[in-house]
């Protein structure tokens, strides 16, 4: 699929400048359909998350076809989340009711790969992985597959919801290895539910990992930093971005078998 020009975006927080790649999404009649961006554009700060702001109806060059896709949206490494403003005129039309229903995800194979041999240690390091391949994000169930095979990107095996509904432990996904808590709400993550994953990790000698939709409350990504834990927000694209330095860490490293 190709892939939508990069747009440079400034933080209107702490003024630091990105270069954003706009997702590409996949038309049902299979051309890539990507929101245009608007380049010069100032962004806005998203405090808290309204699912119904979340998505853009877009029209499809190719076929004419209507479709809601995730408005593009940026994590700052300074805790920002940022929603970038699309162009005017675009293939975009804000409330236009889409022609069908979404088109399903792509079937993708496995993307940890086959396992390292018993009996030795390896890392699946950015370099050697494949571009992940992100599920789009309508659902809190959405959100929790999305974080399982971002888990399986970085190498972790055999990741697995956690059966019936959502325990009171937070921890929504579970593998040998790892364990995940993915919070799907329009509310950033508080201190006590980072400090509630690391004790579950600790007690189950496991990697600990938290995913959200809304971010973290500046007490909240103090704690993690003291503990080490990987903090990943993610838009509705379902791409993981990596919030502080644990997990840039581990997405640098990958899994350790």
């Amino acid at each position: 699929m190709a892939e939508a020009e990069n747009v440079p975006v400034r933080c209107p927080v702490c003024r630091r400048e990105h270069l954003y790649a706009p997702p590409v999404h996949p038309c049902p009649c299979g051309a890539p359909v990507a929101p245009p961006l608007l380049r010069g554009g100032i962004p806005v700060r998203i405090h808290r998350r309204v699912w119904a702001d979340s998505w853009v109806t877009v029209r499809c060059a190719a076929c004419g076809r209507y479709d809601e896709w995730p408005r593009p949206e940026l994590a700052c490494p300074c805790g920002a989340l940022l929603r970038l403003p699309l162009a005017p005129g675009g293939p975009h039309v804000p409330g236009a009711s889409p022609s069908g229903p979404p088109a399903a995800p792509a079937a993708v194979p496995d993307p940890a790969g086959p396992p390292a041999p018993r009996g030795t240690a390896a890392r699946t390091t950015a370099r050697e992985r494949p571009a992940f391949r992100p599920l789009t994000i309508r659902t809190a169930r959405d959100a929790v597959a999305a974080a399982a095979r971002y888990l399986g990107w970085l190498g972790f095996e055999r990741v697995r919801t956690t059966p019936g509904t959502r325990p009171a432990s937070g921890v929504d996904l579970r593998g040998p290895e790892v364990l995940a808590r993915v919070d799907p709400t329009t509310s950033p993550v508080a201190p006590a539910a980072v400090e509630t994953l690391w004790l579950h990790g600790l007690n189950e000698s496991a990697v600990a990992v938290c995913f959200a939709l809304a971010g973290y409350t500046p007490e909240a990504r103090r704690r993690a930093d003291g503990l080490r834990l990987p903090l990943f927000v993610m838009d509705l694209t379902g791409t993981p971005q990596p919030v502080n330095d644990a997990a840039r860490d581990l997405v640098r490293t990958g899994a350790a078998h």
